[in-house]
């Protein structure tokens, strides 16, 4: 049986480490803004000019975020989709869901045009999707909220120690 011959040197170092350290300097200049907000401010205008285009929504601000809502339900996604800065969707909705959106847009800010295909590589279903656990999966309307916990179904009993019954 033969053996395997490493090709480098001595002292010359593991290819690994310097892959991994090419990954990291590759990410670090993909998330700079000065590359990511272009994307992020392109992504923003085309998402605008998709709700105009489409002619029925209306367009307000709600905590920096650009909410295009009573558009046809397909035109979009799910519920709703978030695309740059402006959150695009049917209906009316509530201060959970934009916060979720809101996390949404920070994402798009981080990541430009490159969100994208992160995005999908993350996977189609959302309880394992990386971003919208970040996003807030309950918020998102994706899980039901827990319960409110009270001392009777938090602990069970009261406590016989404490003297109650």
């Amino acid at each position: 049986m033969t053996e395997r011959r490493s090709r480098r040197g001595p002292g010359e170092p593991r290819a690994r480490p310097r892959a991994r350290r090419l990954r990291r300097i590759l990410l670090t200049a993909a998330l700079d803004p000065v590359l990511s907000r272009p994307g992020y401010w392109l992504a923003t205008g085309a998402a605008l000019g998709w709700a105009l285009a489409l002619g029925r929504g209306r367009l307000r601000r709600e905590d920096g975020l650009i909410v295009a809502d009573r558009l046809p339900r397909w035109a979009f996604g799910r519920g709703g989709t978030t695309i740059g800065g402006v959150f695009l969707t049917s209906r009316d909705v509530g201060p959970e869901v934009l916060a979720h959106e809101a996390v949404h847009r920070e994402q798009w800010r981080r990541f430009g045009l490159a969100f994208v295909p992160l995005y999908l590589a993350a996977g189609r279903d959302p309880l394992t999707n990386r971003f919208e656990i970040e996003a807030g999966l309950v918020r998102g309307g994706y899980l039901p909220a827990a319960p409110a916990r009270d001392a009777t179904t938090a602990g069970g009993t009261p406590s016989r120690a404490s003297g109650r019954t």
